[in-house]
C-alpha cells in the first residue's frame, strides 16, 4: 500500500484517482503531479515502482496539503467570524454562506426540521 502525505492510498484505484483521496489534491492536480513525475494516469496505485513513489512524493511535498491546509481553511473561517463580516455571521448562526435561499431548503446547513407548533386560538 503506498503511503503519501500520510495518506495510505488504495491500491486497486488508477493513479489519477488514488492522489484524489489526499486532502488538497483534486483530479487537476493529480493530473500535473503525475505527468511532471511521467507516470501513466491509467496506471494503478498497486503498480507504482519505488522510485516513481518517490517522485510522486518529492511533488506532493511541495503543496500544502492534509492538517495544515485544514488548520489553514479553520483560521481562513475564524478570522471571518472574528471581524464580524457577513460571511463570518453566517457562519456563526449556521446557515448558507453564498446567497441560497433558506425558506424551504438548506437543510445540511440547518440540520433536521425543528417543528414549532401553530398559534392557538
Amino acid at each position: 500500500m503506498a503511503r503519501i502525505a500520510g495518506v495510505d492510498l488504495p491500491k486497486n484505484k488508477r493513479g489519477v484517482i488514488g492522489l484524489t483521496y489526499i486532502f488538497g489534491i483534486g483530479s487537476s492536480r493529480s493530473k500535473e503531479i503525475l505527468a511532471e513525475a511521467k507516470i501513466d494516469e491509467s496506471k494503478k496505485v498497486g503498480e507504482w515502482s519505488d522510485d516513481e513513489l518517490s517522485a510522486i512524493r518529492n511533488l506532493v511535498g511541495e503543496f500544502k496539503l492534509e492538517g495544515e491546509l485544514r488548520s489553514e481553511v479553520q483560521m481562513n473561517i475564524k478570522r471571518l467570524m472574528d471581524i464580524g463580516c457577513y460571511r463570518g455571521l453566517r457562519h456563526r448562526k449556521g446557515l448558507p454562506l453564498r446567497g441560497q435561499k433558506t425558506k424551504n431548503n438548506s437543510r445540511t446547513r440547518k440540520g433536521k426540521k425543528v417543528t414549532v407548533a401553530g398559534k392557538k386560538k
